[in-house]
């Protein structure tokens, strides 16, 4: 069993590396090929990387690249994320970061076009996917995401004020340093830089599930099988055709999450009603894999 254990671990490592040298693919390419030559800024520590870059460029007699910035901005993350999160995943986002910065260092920009609206559009949408796919295998791209995990185990709330103060000094950056119209066009690529990763990233978009079925132990199980989640039963319910008896299965999950749960209704019982419905937030205990 120790063996399968390390055959396991081993392969979702490579797994998470071969991701991780993905995502570095993509965001030197959305650096060098869009953002760079479009003057536009990227969201979180990359951006910030970007404007510190700017600024040894105009006013100093050094230069620190975008590459070598984006490293030694997440440094005192790394340590945040070694003392509150996991070792683990500490590990794994160092490797990330570093590929990406190696890769925005080797791969040379290629100005296919100087348009700040289309390098804003195609900027955002590449790395919102490469990002979106390293959150979706189980790795952090470093930056605001550490912060982000340990205000949540701390408080229960998202970062999602900080992100938005942060994102919009950033904005505000580029308009200093580029003029107005670029820090519009950065606003642009922000936001398909968000919603390409929520396309891609599902783990966090939340569902609700009920189910009406006659076969509540078998469904339980084999929900409870594919997926870690509590499930809420309220007996006694009655079919307004047949007036049969029934009962009603409640549940949240994951998007991510959908296609154990079809696997597991058609398992258990394939003729069970099932709705799902987007829900906003959830109140109180809600299970999240640890990283």
């Amino acid at each position: 069993m120790d063996d399968v254990q390390r055959l396991v671990k081993r392969h979702q490592s490579i797994g998470k590396i071969s991701t991780a040298f993905i995502y570095g693919i993509l965001v030197s390419v959305a650096m060098n090929f869009f953002w760079t030559p479009g003057h536009i800024y990227s969201s979180g520590i990359t951006g910030l990387a970007q404007i510190v870059t700017t600024l040894t460029e105009r006013h100093l007699t050094f230069v620190v690249s975008t590459a070598l910035g984006l490293f030694l901005l997440n440094v005192p993350l790394f340590v945040l994320a070694w003392r509150q999160i996991s070792r683990n995943f500490t590990v794994y986002t160092v490797i990330t970061v570093f590929l990406a910065s190696l890769m925005i260092k080797m791969l040379h920009p290629v100005h296919l076009t100087t348009d700040p609206i289309i390098c804003a559009l195609f900027g955002g949408a590449v790395n919102g996917f490469g990002t979106g796919l390293a959150l979706k295998n189980g790795i952090s791209t470093g930056g605001l995401d550490i912060l982000g995990i340990v205000i949540r185990r701390k408080t229960g709330r998202s970062i999602g004020t900080i992100n938005i103060a942060f994102n919009s000094l950033i904005i505000l950056a580029a308009g200093f340093l580029y003029g107005w119209p670029h820090a519009f066009y950065s606003a642009i690529g922000l936001v398909v830089n968000a919603r390409v990763m929520d396309m891609t990233y599902t783990r966090q978009q939340l569902m609700q599930v009920m189910i009406i079925t006659d076969r509540p132990k078998t469904v339980i199980d084999s929900i409870q099988n594919h997926i870690r989640r509590g499930i809420t039963i309220v007996h006694d319910a009655e079919g307004a055709y047949h007036h049969d008896t029934k009962t009603i299965l409640f549940t949240v999950i994951s998007r991510y999450e959908m296609a154990d749960l079809e696997e597991a209704m058609d398992e258990a019982d394939s003729s069970a009603f099932v709705s799902v419905s987007e829900i906003y937030k959830v109140l109180g205990h809600f299970y999240e894999p640890k990283l």
